[in-house]
């Protein structure tokens, strides 16, 4: 699967992009970057989401498919 990072998310996994190896849920995804990358990806992942199949989700349920944008929390203005 192509995980790709955004801002905050990049900077924490050190890559804007990656493939790896992984099947399951977005809570899954979730648990598998803090255990690659730590506290940085875990205060990203903490008020950030993921993009899904082009579907913003924060929920942990939702199964991944081929490919998956994590997206830092954004400011508005």
């Amino acid at each position: 699967m192509t995980v790709r990072y955004f801002a905050a998310a990049a900077k924490a996994a050190g890559t804007r992009e990656e493939a790896i190896e992984f099947e399951g849920t977005v809570g899954d995804l979730r648990r598998e970057l803090v255990e690659r990358y730590g506290d940085a990806m875990a205060r990203v992942l903490a008020s950030g989401s993921f993009l899904v199949d082009g579907v913003v989700s924060r929920d942990d349920t939702r199964t991944i498919g081929a490919a998956v944008d994590v997206l830092p929390p954004f400011a508005g203005g």
